[in-house]
C-alpha cells in the first residue's frame, strides 16, 4: 500500500490569492490573517468598493504585494505602479505576482518624493518587515544598508496617470500627500497613521484630497482606512 503523504502545500489561500509561504514574511499571525482573510481587510474592502475594472492604480507601499495582486486578479486593473523602499521584499513580491499569473504591475524599489534627489539609505533588518530608513531604532539588528532612489511625484503622476492611489507608507502620508496634485485621481484609498502624524497630520492629507476635488466617502472607509472619491 502507498503511504506516501501528498507534497504539502508551497501556498497560502486568501481571498482566491495564492501567497507563497515565506519562513520570515507568512508566519505567525500575519500567517493567520492571510490564512483568515484579515491580512489588510479595510483596504481589501475599500477597493472593492470603489476600484473599477481597466483602472489605473498608483500604489504606495508595496507591502508583501497581496493588494497589488488582489487588484490585479480580482479588481481587473489595468495597470499598478507599485512602490516599495524595502529591497528585501522585492524578491517575494514578484514571487507573490508570479504565483498569480500577475503581469500589469510595475514594482519600483524607490521613493516617491516631492522632487526626487539623491538616493536614500534604507537599512534591511534580520526580520525584513521591521527594516526601514530609520537606523537607530535597532541598529544592532541591521544586517544590510542599501541606497534607495527617490522619484519625483510630479513626474511619475504625469507617466502614469493613475485613476486610483492606494497609500499605506507608515506616516509619510502627511508630508508626502500634501506636496502633490492629485487631481488626476477618481478615488484614493489612504491608511493614516494618527499615532505618529497627530491631528494637524490627518487633517493635512484630507486638505490635500480636497484640494484635489476628493471627497470623503463613509461608505469605503473604515477607522484609519479612509476613502475619498470625485462625484459621489
Amino acid at each position: 500500500m502507498d503511504t506516501a503523504k501528498p507534497p504539502r502545500d508551497p501556498y497560502l489561500h486568501s481571498r482566491g490569492l495564492r501567497i507563497p509561504k515565506h519562513p520570515q514574511l507568512t508566519t505567525g499571525r500575519v500567517r493567520g490573517a492571510i490564512k483568515g482573510e484579515t491580512y489588510e481587510r479595510k483596504e481589501c474592502d475599500a477597493v472593492s468598493r470603489v476600484v473599477h475594472e481597466g483602472d489605473r492604480v498608483l500604489e504606495l507601499g508595496g507591502g508583501i504585494g497581496y493588494m497589488s495582486t488582489l487588484l490585479s486578479v480580482r479588481r481587473k486593473v489595468a495597470s499598478v505602479t507599485s512602490y516599495e523602499a524595502n529591497p528585501a521584499l522585492i524578491p517575494y513580491i514578484r514571487q507573490v505576482h508570479a504565483a498569480n499569473g500577475v503581469t500589469n504591475v510595475d514594482l519600483r524599489n524607490a521613493l516617491l518624493s516631492p522632487d526626487g534627489g539623491d538616493p536614500v539609505p534604507f537599512y534591511v533588518r534580520r526580520n525584513f518587515l521591521a527594516s526601514s530608513m530609520d537606523r537607530e531604532s535597532d541598529p544592532d539588528s541591521i544586517t544590510e544598508t542599501v541606497p534607495v532612489p527617490r522619484h519625483s511625484m510630479p513626474e511619475v503622476l504625469a507617466e502614469t496617470a493613475p485613476d486610483v492611489l492606494v497609500c499605506d507608507i507608515e506616516g509619510a502620508e502627511a508630508e508626502l500627500l500634501p506636496a502633490g496634485d492629485w487631481s488626476c485621481l477618481r478615488v484614493a484609498v489612504i491608511e493614516l497613521h494618527p499615532q505618529w502624524i497627530g491631528q494637524r497630520g490627518v487633517q493635512a492629507v484630507f486638505d490635500a484630497m480636497q484640494r484635489a476635488g476628493l471627497t470623503y466617502f463613509p461608505k469605503a472607509s473604515e477607522a484609519k482606512v479612509v476613502t475619498f472619491r470625485r462625484g459621489w
